[in-house]
C-alpha cells in the first residue's frame, strides 16, 4: 500500500487563454474574462491595513516557502475571533471564514492524494487512512512545525491563557491558511502546500495496512473485551452554521474513553473513538493489543 508522495498528481492542461497559477477549478472566481491578476476577486477579501507589521509576514512567508500575489489573505487567516472581539473598532474579520474555505480544502487534497496513491483501497479504507491525517492535532502539529503560532493574532486574554500554542487555534490557523492559499493561488498550489506541509503524516499513513475506521476499531476492541458497544454522547455544538464544531465523548462500559472535536459528528466520533482505543489498549490484555491497531 506503501507509495512515495512525488508524482500522484498531474494537473490537467491550461486551456487555451487561460494562464497559471489561475487552474480549472478556480474559475467560479472569475469575474471579467481571462486575464491578468486584477481580473480576479476571490471571495471578496481586502484588508487595506495589516496587524502585523511587513517584516512579520516577510519570515512567516518564508517559513512557508510561499509568496502571496496578496497578502490581504495571509493576514486575515492569523486573525483569531477574540482579537476581533476585544477591537471591534478596528472593524477586521477574524479568520472563522477562510477556516471553513481551508477545511473543505484540506479533505480535498488529502483524498485527492490518497485516491491517487492508494489505487486498491476500498472506499472505507480510504476514509479510514483520511480520518489518521484530516484531524485537528495531526493539523496543530504541522502548524507548529511551521511556527504559524508565533504569528497569530490573538485576543489579550487568549494570549494570556496560552492561546498562541493551543491545539484547536493552531489547527484552525494552518485551515485559515489553506484557504488563504487557495483564494490567492488556486487548487493547485493549495494542494502542493497541504502535501507539503502534511508529508510526514500522510506518508505513515499511507504506509499502513487496510486500516480500519476508528469507530470500527473500537468496536472490536470494546467487545473483544466483553466491555460492549461503545456509545457515543455530544458534548458540545458550537460555533455558526457555517462553521459548526462538535465535541464528542466515547463511552465505554459506562466510563468515558476519548474525546474529540471536529465539523461534522461523525469526525468527532471518529476522533473521540480514536483516542478511545489508545487509551483502552494500554489497559486491556496484551492478546487484544493487535486490535487497538487496526490489523
Amino acid at each position: 500500500m506503501a507509495m512515495g508522495l512525488a508524482g500522484l498528481y498531474q494537473p490537467p492542461p491550461a486551456r487555451l487563454g487561460q494562464s497559471r497559477p489561475w487552474p480549472d477549478t478556480c474559475l467560479l472566481f472569475r469575474t471579467r474574462g481571462v486575464g491578468t491578476r486584477d481580473q480576479w476577486d476571490p471571495g471578496h477579501i481586502r484588508l487595506s491595513t495589516s496587524p502585523l507589521p511587513a517584516s512579520d509576514l516577510d519570515e512567516l512567508e518564508r517559513r512557508l516557502g510561499f509568496r502571496f500575489l496578496d497578502r490581504s489573505y495571509l493576514s486575515l487567516a492569523l486573525i483569531h475571533a477574540s482579537y476581533v472581539n476585544e477591537n471591534p473598532e478596528s472593524g477586521l474579520e477574524s479568520n472563522e471564514r477562510s477556516e471553513f474555505l481551508g477545511d473543505a480544502v484540506v479533505d480535498l487534497a488529502v483524498g485527492h492524494v490518497l485516491f491517487g496513491g492508494l489505487g486498491g483501497a476500498t472506499e472505507g479504507e480510504l476514509t479510514a487512512v483520511r480520518s489518521l491525517i484530516v484531524r485537528s492535532e495531526t493539523l496543530a502539529r504541522a502548524a507548529a512545525r511551521l511556527g504559524i503560532g508565533d504569528f497569530l493574532v490573538l485576543g489579550k486574554g487568549e494570549r494570556a491563557s496560552g492561546g498562541a500554542g493551543r491545539v484547536s487555534n493552531l489547527g484552525d490557523a494552518f485551515e485559515a491558511l489553506v484557504g488563504a492559499v487557495f483564494l490567492d493561488r488556486g487548487y493547485q498550489a493549495a494542494r502542493d502546500f497541504v502535501v507539503a506541509a502534511l508529508e510526514p503524516e500522510i506518508a505513515l499513513a499511507m504506509e499502513t495496512e487496510s486500516p480500519k475506521d476508528p469507530k470500527s476499531r473500537l468496536q472490536e476492541l470494546a467487545q473483544a473485551n466483553g466491555l460492549g458497544a461503545p456509545v457515543y454522547r455530544i458534548l458540545s455544538s458550537d460555533g455558526p452554521d457555517h462553521l459548526r464544531r462538535f465535541t464528542v465523548e466515547a463511552m465505554v462500559a459506562g466510563q468515558a474513553s476519548g474525546v474529540g472535536s471536529g465539523a461534522r459528528k461523525v469526525d468527532a466520533e471518529r476522533e473521540a473513538a480514536s483516542r478511545a482505543c489508545e487509551a483502552l489498549a494500554s489497559r486491556v490484555p496484551s492478546s487484544h493489543g493487535r486490535l487497538a491497531a487496526g490489523s
